[in-house]
């Protein structure tokens, strides 16, 4: 990481609050990852090799008192994917924030199960919302999000009004409604066993008139317990839909992660997410992966192997997909 200390720059910029010009630290960092990746039969790959290049900007300084800090990543320059992050620490009162994209409330708790590279659904054919049974009905975009820890226990909750969409100043989103979601998380140093990590979190979405009635409901719990150099983790997931003709999706994952050495680690995983009330009958998306990592100071060597049957819902609509890649930190 390259850090440049003490910058002159007034608090966040003059344009963002009008106040007197504070001194702010900024720090960069970011990594470039060179991936190949193979498809299965079905798809043509074309050129299999890719580049993405993950550069985050930080400032804080002292405001009236708080500490605000704006946070500012370009995840993939070639995908055009950006989040941003206002944040106000109140101290014992906990932070506030604006999110545009980096991680709040239940999506924060989507996936947990322990694994050595990427999620065993990451690469995997998905529906227009994105991978089945992840829950988070606020989702991190255009949300406020409110986080402290009470005795132990870190509250993480996000709520938005209207659509989960990006905005930009002085603009607003079309049609959506709004919603609201929250993560609890505790480590075992409370709970007086050590290694153990849980937490839950539950949410709700507007529906607005395309509804057969009341809000869609979101809930999640996980349980991550390491022993050594292994991880076993176990995470349950619910996603209510009270929208016509939409399937509710019951989501349940494993998985087991074993550092080799302070270098080497491997893990696998398994997932089913149950489609429920489909005409024909519930239907059961089963996916698996394996994946493996290697660490020699910034670099970073990483494969994982990920598989799927009867995916979203479709019974025979199968996928798979093999990644290799080489990142590196800065």
């Amino acid at each position: 990481m390259n850090n440049i200390k003490k910058i002159g720059l007034t608090a966040l910029a003059g344009s963002l609050v009008a106040i007197s010009a504070q001194a702010a630290e900024m720090s960069v960092n970011g990594a470039t990852m060179l991936t190949y990746t193979s498809e299965d039969g079905s798809e043509v790959t074309g050129n299999p090799f890719g580049m993405k290049t993950n550069l985050a900007f930080t400032a804080s300084g002292e405001v009236n008192g708080y500490n605000v800090s704006y946070y500012q990543a370009s995840q993939d320059q070639f995908a055009g994917m950006s989040s941003a992050r206002l944040s106000i620490d109140m101290g014992d009162m906990g932070t506030i924030a604006f999110d545009q994209g980096s991680g709040s409330g239940l999506a924060t708790i989507d996936d947990k199960t322990p694994t050595a590279a990427e999620e065993i659904w990451d690469g995997l054919d998905a529906g227009a919302g994105g991978a089945q049974g992840l829950v988070g009905a606020a989702g991190s975009s255009g949300v406020f999000n409110y986080v402290k820890t009470f005795e132990g226990v870190k509250l993480n909750a996000a709520a938005r009004k209207g659509s989960g969409t990006s905005n930009s100043d002085g603009s607003s989103s079309g049609a959506g409604q709004g919603a609201w979601d929250f993560a609890l998380t505790t480590d075992g140093e409370m709970l007086g066993v050590d290694g153990l990590a849980i937490g839950a979190g539950y949410g709700e979405a507007e529906n607005g008139s395309v509804g057969t009635g009341g809000d869609d409901a979101h809930a999640s719990a996980f349980a991550n317990y390491s022993v050594g150099p292994v991880t076993f983790g176990y995470q349950m997931s619910y996603i209510h839909n009270n929208i016509t003709a939409t399937d509710d999706q019951e989501t349940a994952a494993w998985g087991l992660a074993f550092n080799v050495n302070e270098n080497l680690s491997i893990s696998y995983g398994e997932r089913d997410v149950v489609f429920k009330g489909a005409i024909g009958g519930d239907v059961t998306e089963k996916g698996d992966g394996i994946a493996v990592a290697y660490t020699m100071g910034s670099m970073k060597i990483a494969g994982n192997m990920n598989d799927v049957s009867d995916n979203d819902g479709v019974t025979n609509s199968n996928d798979s997909m093999t990644e290799i890649a080489v990142s590196f930190a800065f």
